[in-house]
């Protein structure tokens, strides 16, 4: 990233954060993304008149890991025929499970025409697939048109409904659903729990440190170790400020726990959460409910919060379908592959029905 022109790539990329120069950046200056660490960055530029027209951010990748769609089942397939899945090319923001642009142009042809060419460079260089995560509505339209294969997964994102308070939000739901976000609310606030809603310059050094401190225990306590550094975060924190929100949890003045969203003009993307002790209904109200006050009190229109969790439901996030596009080189494994997608898109499909029919909501909302 640090050889592309950041002006050019974020006039492609628009405001969504995690595809802005800086964030993509950060992630290569500061190690987290790198050959090392199975994400070689090979970034797909195409020019126009010397100007950069159209760009896909693009890793070739040495595993599947930090990705949220699922293609284990691929790779062995491969594997028990002898045949090297990976290294694979991937178009996605690493670790990072948000909808967003990845054919980052200005028009539909463009995105073909890029889409294309990617899909010819993976078949030219005998690399055996090219996946692209999350893409938006635009993105999807040129990545079908182009050939690809689509696969679809569900998410769960709050919507603001023109709210002017949180109650207004809690009235829509469901008596019980309400009140099980009351009940949240209340055993924090009789822990002595209050919350604090920290933006840009609002965030300190050692803010930060207490946020990474409580985001490297989540990851230990699941027996992993944290995709992401702090010194990344601090880079972030320097380059794009204002699209960093912390929710900081304090217990009389000493915090206890901390969740980390990023910002767009419209959408708020719940990230990364931990904390140092547990309360019950901690967890829930400093990554739901504090995320949805703050979405109303500064009309963010929409709240993604994250992949998987079938908890949110009943927090007022609702399922929606998220896409994957992927381009198979071997024509065997095409048919194979779109056979397997065959099945399983329906069943993605009555899973989110499902959802749908234990909605969180009042009937007549």
């Amino acid at each position: 990233m640090a050889d592309i022109d950041a002006a050019q790539w974020n006039d492609l990329a628009g405001d969504h954060p995690a595809v802005r120069h800086s964030y993509l950046h950060s992630l290569e200056a500061t190690g987290c993304v790198s050959e090392d660490t199975g994400w070689l960055p090979h970034h797909l530029l195409m020019h126009r008149n010397d100007k950069l027209c159209a760009a896909m951010p693009m890793y070739l990748k040495t595993h599947s890991r930090g990705e949220y769609v699922f293609d284990h089942i691929w790779a062995q397939a491969y594997q028990r025929h002898g045949l090297p899945y990976y290294p694979k090319l991937l178009s996605a923001i690493p670790f990072t499970p948000v909808p967003g642009p990845r054919l980052l142009a200005h028009t539909h042809t463009d995105r073909v025409q890029l889409a294309r060419k990617a899909a010819e460079i993976t078949s030219d260089n005998t690399i055996s697939s090219l996946h692209v995560l999350f893409p938006n509505e635009q993105d999807l339209a040129a990545l079908e048109e182009a050939g690809f294969l689509l696969r679809e997964n569900v998410q769960f994102h709050w919507f603001n409904q023109g709210y002017k308070t949180l109650d207004d939000f809690l009235a829509t739901l469901s008596q019980k659903n309400r009140k099980k976000i009351r009940q949240d609310s209340k055993k924090a606030l009789q822990s002595g729990v209050s919350f604090r809603w920290l933006r840009g310059s609002e965030i300190d050094q050692q803010t930060l440190g207490f946020f990474y401190r409580c985001y490297h225990q989540t990851y230990m306590e699941h027996g992993n170790s944290p995709y992401l550094s702090l010194e990344f975060f601090q880079d972030l924190l320097a380059t794009m400020p204002n699209q960093i929100l912390i929710v900081l949890a304090e217990q009389q003045g000493v915090a206890i726990a901390a969740a980390l969203n990023l910002l767009s003009s419209t959408h708020m993307y719940g990230r990364y959460w931990g904390s140092t002790q547990y309360i019950p209904g901690l967890h829930f109200e400093t990554c739901y409910t504090q995320g949805i006050n703050y979405c109303i009190a500064n009309g963010i229109q929409v709240f993604e919060g994250g992949a998987q969790g079938e908890h949110k439901l009943s927090r007022g996030l609702l399922p929606v379908l998220t896409p994957s596009a992927h381009w198979i080189s071997d024509i065997r494994y095409t048919q194979a592959i779109s056979d397997f997608l065959d099945k399983e898109t329906p069943a993605i499909h009555a899973y989110r029905n499902e959802l749908q029919d234990h909605s969180p909501y009042k009937k007549d909302q």
